[in-house]
């Protein structure tokens, strides 16, 4: 069983840094790729980031360029999201996806993770 678990969301302060690890299991994760979607309250779910667990090669949605970092270690099957200056608007609960049907920017991922909370106050 392909399962995705997620950890290290929580509350912040503005300016503060976070990372998120997700952690995968139930399969080979190397030759696809990993992403991380987020999903505010009354909003669609939003492209954040993506790594190709292979080659490392990253990709990142416009609002978080220069602020949010992924990468991966391949020996564990997880991947990270480094947040750093963190802003009320990043508030959302983050997924961690893998294996895209299609575009990486899309939501339609094979699997994804159960989601963790993160809560930016100002």
């Amino acid at each position: 069983q392909v399962q995705l678990v997620e950890s290290g969301g929580g509350l912040v302060q503005a300016g503060d840094s976070l990372r998120l690890s997700c952690t995968a299991s139930g399969r080979a994760f190397t030759n696809t790729f990993m992403g991380w979607f987020r999903q505010a309250p009354g909003k669609e779910r939003e492209f954040v980031a993506a790594i190709f667990m292979a080659t490392g090669k990253t990709y990142y949605g416009d609002s978080v360029k220069g602020r949010f970092t992924i990468s991966r270690d391949n020996a564990k099957d997880t991947v990270y999201l480094q947040m750093d200056s963190l802003s009320p608007e990043d508030t959302a609960v983050f997924y961690c996806c893998a294996f895209p049907r299609g575009s990486i920017y899309i939501a339609q991922y094979t699997y994804w993770g159960q989601g963790t909370q993160v809560t930016v106050s100002s």
